[in-house]
């Protein structure tokens, strides 16, 4: 198989790990918010690596895959945890303030930065169809938005919405080391020292304040723990196998979910504008899966004739 060929697939691979992955933390999103109406936001990120971490470990344990799993590049692991520990409660913060839809809409800024640095640092060659859907895509999210006048002020001046964008640098960053800690490091530790980092990190910061736990949300509890696991193992996966700069884009369809949950849950809608944003950014994640789709048909046909 050539070079191009196994990009291809490992894009599409990618892909469908990132769309598994924003459906679970799309779920996970939701829980976040309806317990930071009752709990510190620190305590809430402890929460979350706290309740995956048995999962995690059962994992490791079925995988077999204890002796690769100490095996790892400590400084990047303890970047990507301390950048996690931080990300969480930044967003954790905004979604408190925010709806989901809205949220999002600013973390979208996200891919955008992946995809910028994946270029100096990854070395990765970005097509110029990807820039152009990506742009594309921007132009959504700024639609979806429309920073200014009183939205300007909903959004952006906020602490909740400066939360949040200072969460999706935080979550670009983290994105990119984890893209060259997966080049020598198993998967396993990967998502082990990120809920480890959640729980021990998170937990000395967030005792000063720690909420007892209400027996009533246990249910939510075991939600966040099972959508967590499944989110954080598939986005692993996707930015394992695949070019950042393809994958990141699909964190887009993350606005979906945002607004079906703000109207199943909150019973809210988003205006106009961020309908007609949605739509150009589902449109522009959409011509980006059947570019990928049509590349690999053409290395397949020329590698098989």
């Amino acid at each position: 198989m050539t070079s191009s060929a196994h990009h291809a697939q490992g894009n599409l691979r990618s892909i469908t790990f990132m769309l598994m992955a924003v459906g679970a933390f799309a779920l996970m999103d939701a829980v976040l918010k309806t317990l930071s109406a009752r709990y510190p936001v620190l305590q809430i990120a402890t929460l979350r690596g706290l309740t995956a971490l048995p999962l995690v470990l059962a994992y490791i344990s079925w995988r077999g895959a204890w002796p690769s799993v100490l095996r790892i590049r400590w400084k990047l692991h303890l970047l990507r945890g301390v950048l996690g520990v931080i990300m969480l409660a930044l967003f954790t913060r905004g979604v408190r303030e925010l709806p989901l839809s809205a949220t999002y809409t600013l973390f979208f800024i996200a891919p955008l930065l992946i995809t910028a640095l994946s270029v100096p640092v990854l070395k990765e060659r970005v097509p110029r169809a990807h820039w152009w859907a990506i742009g594309v895509g921007f132009v959504g999210v700024l639609i979806a938005l429309r920073p200014s006048g009183e939205d300007l002020q909903a959004g952006f001046v906020t602490l909740g919405g400066l939360a949040v964008l200072t969460a999706a640098l935080c979550y670009a960053v983290a994105a990119v080391a984890g893209r060259l800690v997966s080049r020598t490091d198993s998967s396993e530790s990967m998502i082990l020292s990120m809920m480890v980092f959640m729980s021990v990190g998170g937990g000395i910061l967030a005792a000063p304040q720690w909420v007892p736990m209400a027996s009533a949300d246990a249910l939510l509890l075991l939600a966040l723990a099972l959508t967590g696991f499944v989110g954080q193992l598939a986005i692993t996966e996707a930015f394992r196998h695949g070019q950042a700069s393809a994958v990141a884009p699909f964190e887009y369809t993350a606005l979906a979910w945002g607004v079906a949950l703000d109207w199943l849950v909150w019973q809210t809608l988003p205006a106009a504008h961020t309908w007609l944003g949605a739509a150009i950014i589902v449109g522009s994640g959409l011509y980006l899966v059947r570019r990928e789709k049509r590349i690999t048909e053409v290395h397949a046909n020329a590698e098989h004739p």
